[in-house]
C-alpha cells in the first residue's frame, strides 16, 4: 500500500483540504492528512501524509516553520489579508530602520491574539463563521515564538509594501505579526501575499506544483526523510527488537522528540527522549 509522504507547492486560492482531496484522488488512498493550514490566499509548503504515517503528522505540525510575506502599512481589512474587507486607512509612511527595530521587538516568545477569520473555535463554532454574521468575541492572547524576522524591504508612499522573512514556531498567525508590528508604529497593515516556504526540514525545493501533481510517485518521501527536523537514534538489531514491542530504549545523550532509524534508514518510530531512555511515542515497526 502507498504510504509517505508528499511536499507540494499549493497554489492560491485553494484550500488545504483541497490538495488533501487532491492527493487522495491521485494516488487511490482514502487515508490522508496535512501537517498545516495555509490560507487560500497563500502559496507554499503544504506537507501531506498518505496511509498510516497520518499518525506522524503530529510531529512535523510540531517543527517550525519558514515564511516570506508582503503586507500592506495603512490599511486595514476585516481579516488581515487581502482576502478580507477593507475597513481602515490612514497614511503610513515609514523607514527600513524604524520597522527593522520595531520587528525586533517581536522576536522571542510572545503573547499573539489570533485573527477572527481564523479555524479556531469558541464554544463549539468557528470563528470565521462567527465573523461572517458580523459577531466579534474575545480572543485570549496565545504564546507564540517567533525565531527570526528579516525585513527584505520596505515601499514608498502613504500605504507602503513591507516584504519580510519570518521563522515561527507552531500556532503563529503571520498576517497577525505584521498587523501588530503596524500597530505598534502607530498603524494597521493586513497582508498582501504569504508564501511558507519551509515546514521543519522539508523545503519548497524538493515541492510537486499542486495544480495536477503530475509524477507525485517521484516525489514521494519516505517517514525518515519527513523527520529530517528530528535527532536521530540509530538502532541497532537488538534496539529494533526492542522498538517492535514498543519497548524503551537506550537515548545515548538524545533529548526530546527523536526519530528511531534502523537498517537501511528506515523509520521505525518516534521516540521522546531525556538523554538516558527514550520512550516510544508512535510505533510503526
Amino acid at each position: 500500500m502507498t504510504e509517505g509522504f508528499l511536499v507540494v507547492d499549493k497554489p492560491s486560492g485553494i484550500t488545504s483540504h483541497d490538495v488533501v482531496a487532491r492527493v487522495r484522488s491521485v494516488t487511490g488512498v482514502r487515508k490522508v492528512g496535512h501537517a498545516g493550514t495555509l490560507d487560500p490566499m497563500a502559496t507554499g509548503v503544504v506537507v501531506v501524509a498518505i496511509g498510516r504515517v497520518t499518525r506522524l503528522i503530529r510531529f512535523l505540525q510540531d517543527t517550525d516553520k519558514e515564511y516570506v510575506a508582503a503586507a500592506c502599512f495603512g490599511v486595514a481589512t476585516d481579516s488581515l489579508d487581502a482576502d478580507g474587507t477593507e475597513v481602515d486607512r490612514i497614511d503610513m509612511t515609514v523607514g527600513r530602520a524604524d520597522v527593522e527595530r520595531v520587528a525586533r521587538g517581536f522576536e522571542g516568545r510572545i503573547e499573539q491574539v489570533p485573527p477572527m477569520v481564523s479555524a479556531l473555535k469558541k464554544d463549539g463554532r468557528r470563528l470565521y463563521e462567527l465573523a461572517r454574521e458580523g459577531v466579534e468575541v474575545e480572543r485570549a492572547p496565545r504564546p507564540v515564538v517567533i525565531h527570526a524576522i528579516e525585513i527584505l524591504s520596505v515601499g514608498d508612499g502613504p500605504h507602503p509594501s513591507v516584504e519580510f522573512r519570518v521563522v515561527c514556531g507552531k500556532g503563529t498567525y503571520v498576517r497577525s505579526l505584521a498587523d501588530d508590528i503596524a500597530r505598534a508604529m502607530g498603524g494597521f497593515a493586513h497582508l498582501t501575499a504569504l508564501r511558507r516556504t519551509r515546514v521543519g526540514g522539508l523545503e519548497l525545493a524538493g515541492s510537486i506544483g499542486g495544480e495536477d501533481l503530475d509524477g507525485w510517485e517521484e516525489h514521494l518521501l519516505t517517514p525518515a526523510e519527513a523527520m529530517s527536523a528530528y535527532p536521530v537514534i540509530t538502532a541497532d538489531a537488538e534496539v529494533a527488537a526492542l522498538v517492535r514491542h514498543g519497548r524503551p530504549i537506550p537515548a545515548a545523550g538524545v533529548e526530546g522528540t527523536a526519530a528511531v532509524v534502523g537498517e537501511g534508514g528506515v523509520l521505525l518510530g518516534v521516540y521522546s527522549a531525556d538523554g538516558v531512555t527514550a520512550r516510544p511515542e508512535v510505533v510503526l515497526a
